[in-house]
């Protein structure tokens, strides 16, 4: 095999020309992420309703709750944090997370892989979406020096073969598909080969990498520490199976957050059934070891103030819905922590449960919750929305003409926080 350094023979891109990285180009070194000014942060969420009356829904960032999480997994996990962008990829986000300690993202498309290189330099990037456009796989390796990727089919092996002209300076993890029963999502459906084909596919990307690496994802807001045991227990089992050294272990994401009626176990547990089962597989303990946590990163650093703009009983019209920020309290039926802001107060001490209608005209833009709040709120009122860090903002739409960018860092705690039963 030869270094990749020129386009692939025969192959005509839709790529800009550039010049491309070889294994001897120097890469910037790390630095501090280089973020544009912010807004001045607020005191609380309180103080920013009493002062902006926000018409359109605000997201509110929490830097300091962020920086917590990260700090913790860089300290308690025994490897490296590589940190989902797909969660959360604002920039302050990013930042934040760089300077807590994590220097390496999971990536799944160019624009995050710019997102990245912009605001936090020098990063490693692992571009880790199973799936990726010949484009992609151009622009990663040859534009951005990335060399970790990952793939999950014979024909994405021989994809990014041709387009990297057969480099040997790549790293490559085989996705394995794993059991999603201990999940509120289960993600075994779209993406990873299954173990009894996984054989051939590990073989031939041995051959193909400079390192290899085997990934796998428990699913999202994994609420048992024993599936990543039983998962890297399914990994040693193949790895003996078919005799191959492995480099690289990724145990992905899916460590949770907090939400009202669904506490996970302390995050501890999961970091010692991850230590005990990796111990305990002599061919797994000198692998690097990998995770790609989100949600347990950001949930808590982010929350949504929406107004009240209409009461019918128990249902309550706000300004955001599941075409917004609030996609997971939609047909998933997340529950998030909820309570009301009445600036010149006089709020009742009586609770009730409501549900929420978002503000567009489809009749799926609805949250059945129940969401607890004071029983006489009405138009008018506001509502801050907890945990929505992760997967809000990265998920909205405009559909309807309803959309809203407004984001100011608040200085106040969560409204819960999974750390605190740690």
């Amino acid at each position: 095999m030869k270094t990749a350094n020129s386009e692939p023979p025969g192959r005509a891109l839709r790529q800009n020309t550039v010049v491309p990285l070889s294994k001897k180009t120097s890469i910037a070194p790390a630095r501090e992420p280089l973020v544009a000014p912010a807004p001045r942060p607020y005191r609380s969420v309180d103080d920013m309703v009493h002062e902006l009356r926000p018409a359109m829904p605000v997201h509110c960032l929490r830097p300091a709750t962020i920086a917590n999480a990260a700090k913790w997994f860089v300290k308690q996990f025994p490897g490296d944090v590589v940190y989902a962008v797909k969660t959360n990829p604002d920039a302050r986000a990013l930042a934040t997370i760089a300077r807590a300690g994590v220097r390496h993202f999971d990536v799944a498309s160019l624009a995050q892989i710019k997102q990245v290189a912009e605001h936090v330099p020098g990063a490693h990037m692992y571009f880790m979406h199973p799936v990726k456009s010949r484009e992609a796989i151009h622009g990663a390796y040859f534009t951005y020096g990335i060399r970790d990727f990952s793939l999950d089919s014979h024909d994405e092996l021989q994809k990014i073969l041709e387009v990297t002209n057969h480099a040997d300076d790549m790293n490559l993890f085989v996705r394995l598909s794993m059991p999603n029963n201990q999940a509120a999502y289960s993600l075994s459906g779209k993406f990873g080969v299954p173990l009894e084909q996984a054989p051939s596919l590990l073989m031939a990307a041995r051959k193909a990498s400079a390192k290899l690496g085997v990934c796998f994802h428990v699913g999202s807001q994994c609420m048992n520490p024993d599936a990543y045991a039983l998962a890297i227990q399914m990994v040693a089992d193949l790895l003996q199976a078919t005799d191959v050294r492995l480099d690289v272990l990724d145990i992905g994401g899916g460590f949770p957050s907090i939400y009202p009626g669904m506490t996970p176990p302390p995050l501890g547990n999961y970091m010692k059934a991850i230590k005990k089962a990796v111990k305990s597989q002599p061919m797994l303990s000198q692998c690097q070891l990998l995770c790609e946590p989100g949600r347990a990163l950001v949930a808590e650093g982010g929350s949504v103030v929406v107004r009240v703009e209409l009461r019918k009983g128990n249902m309550l019209y706000i300004n955001d819905g599941t075409y917004g920020s609030l996609f997971d309290a939609g047909t998933p039926g997340f529950v998030f922590p909820v309570r009301a802001i009445r600036p010149a107060g006089g709020l009742s001490t009586k609770i009730a449960e409501f549900g929420f209608f978002g503000p567009t005209c489809d009749s799926v833009d609805s949250m059945r919750g129940p969401f607890t709040l004071p029983d006489d709120i009405r138009e008018g009122d506001w509502i801050e929305i907890g945990q929505l860090g992760a997967y809000s903002a990265t998920m909205r739409t405009n559909f309807n003409g309803f959309y809203s960018d407004e984001t100011v860092e608040v200085a106040d705690k969560p409204m819960l926080s999974i750390f605190g039963i740690n």
